[in-house]
């Protein structure tokens, strides 16, 4: 299998298996098999012969028609190894609370997965603190911990940290909350976004007020205008890139489990809606690779749509959660997020323009095809597997749908580093330059797109 210069030394620099003297021990077949055996293996607990599975597995990754997430591909088959890209983490207003899920994201960086939080139920700058008659620093005080926190795991970590930091747009500190990245160099290791719900977005429409309301004693402090916040949102990411919109009603309106409880974060790209404590495994479709004849080879999609579902599947019951409260939501929801990468390499093989209509029909065939054909392999799953535990409490079984073994089966992921290693176009979007400069670690390659 070809690999691009800078897929190799990503792999040797991260990937790769190493010996106690820091010695590569390794080579992209060797990862592959160290995958596919272990996520294979799986299969034992439901009185199946895995090598068939392994085969099929080996196949789609050596292929690089398919790959897991980074903490599958670096983890997979070693020791309690922690094999889920996606977490979110409930903060409650207390310095126990704070202070213990700080804990747990500097374990989860370590292995590799990312973090999101809601810091709105944290009371505002200036609130009274009843226990030490003092005053409470306010959310961003401490997102700035969790921030430094990450800079120094990433250090020994196998790769740099994200999180996803999220305010209510009622928060009494979301004016502050929406211009603090402006200082270049805070909260570097933060994508941020303003979390809103119907209401709110209607008084946006209707140029309304927006009451802020302090969470700790749910009264309204002060009143501003819908417009002008906006207007503020609009213009701070226009400005550095933050915050984005996070629409808490669209959420829940999909959310396949709410007698579980209300979604308020995501993950740190905000692709993966989660409960708190709860965690989900993503993998990526190479739709460069599946293009025969200047058209989509749909037979072929299909084939790796189902061997891709049932490899994620596995990786649930194969992880080794960091925590049991982790564990015990993950297995009862059993989340998977199957995405795609190569679209703009994809389009470029079809000689469709990226900009063009025709490009965005193609997206929505995909796409849909890919998302039916996931539910299909999920449904067939669960014929031999089971349901995912909390299938009867879930909007399919009240919507009278078949029983499948997976509450989410589609995501749209960036695979920032999964394409770099693939050697094509990430997620869905399009090549910003053909030619540029990449830095990894000490190192500076020429990438110039082979397209």
């Amino acid at each position: 299998m070809y690999l691009t210069e800078i897929a190799e030394e990503i792999l040797k620099s991260r990937y790769y298996l190493k010996d106690k003297e820091g010695n590569i021990i390794e080579n992209f077949e060797g990862l592959c098999k160290r995958i596919s055996t272990a996520i294979a293996e799986i299969d034992r607990n439901y009185n199946l012969n895995p090598s068939k599975s392994f085969e099929s597995f080996f196949d789609i990754i050596y292929s690089l028609k398919f790959l897991p997430n980074s903490p599958t591909l670096m983890n997979a088959g070693i020791k309690n190894g922690q094999l889920s890209a996606c977490f979110v983490l409930p903060i409650k207003d207390s310095l126990k609370s704070i202070f213990e899920t700080l804990k747990k994201t500097a374990i989860i960086h370590k292995s590799g997965g990312g973090t999101g939080f809601s810091f709105s139920s944290l009371r505002p700058e200036g609130d009274v603190v009843a226990s030490t008659k003092g005053v409470s620093s306010g959310p961003i005080s401490f997102m700035q911990i969790f921030d430094f926190a990450t800079n120094i795991i990433k250090q020994g970590g196998k790769r740099r940290g994200a999180n996803m930091g999220i305010l209510h747009i009622t928060h009494p500190d979301i004016e502050s909350f929406i211009k603090c990245k402006e200082n270049e160099g805070n909260l570097t290791n933060f994508n941020i976004s303003v979390s809103l719900d119907k209401l709110q977005i209607e008084s946006i429409k209707k140029d309304g007020v927006i009451p802020l309301i302090n969470p700790r004693t749910k009264k309204v402090v002060k009143t501003i205008l819908a417009k002008k916040i906006f207007d503020d949102i609009c213009y701070y990411a226009w400005k550095t890139g933050d915050p984005g919109l996070v629409n808490l009603y669209s959420i829940n309106s999909s959310n396949p489990t709410p007698s579980l409880g209300y979604i308020e974060a995501t993950n740190p790209c905000g692709e993966q809606p989660l409960l708190p404590n709860e965690s989900c495994t993503l993998g990526s479709i190479n739709l460069s690779k599946f293009v025969k004849n200047k058209n989509i080879d749909y037979d072929e999609l299909k084939r790796v749509i189902h061997i891709s579902v049932h490899f994620l599947d596995n990786i649930l019951d194969a992880n080794h959660y960091p925590f049991k409260e982790i564990e015990k939501i993950s297995k009862r929801n059993r989340k998977i997020g199957l995405g795609i990468m190569g679209f703009a390499d994809a389009l470029i093989l079809m000689n469709i323009p990226y900009s063009s209509k025709y490009a965005l029909q193609i997206a929505e065939d995909i796409m849909s095809f890919i998302n039916t054909e996931a539910i299909s392999a999920s449904q067939n799953l669960a014929k031999k597997r089971g349901p995912f535990p909390a299938f009867f409490k879930s909007i399919y079984y009240k919507k009278g749908f078949k029983e499948r073994r997976n509450a989410t089966v589609t995501t749209i992921a960036p695979t920032g580093t999964i394409s770099l290693i693939a050697g094509t176009s990430s997620g869905i979007e399009p090549i910003f330059s053909f030619k540029i400069k990449r830095r990894i670690l000490d190192k500076e390659f020429e990438d110039i797109h082979p397209l």
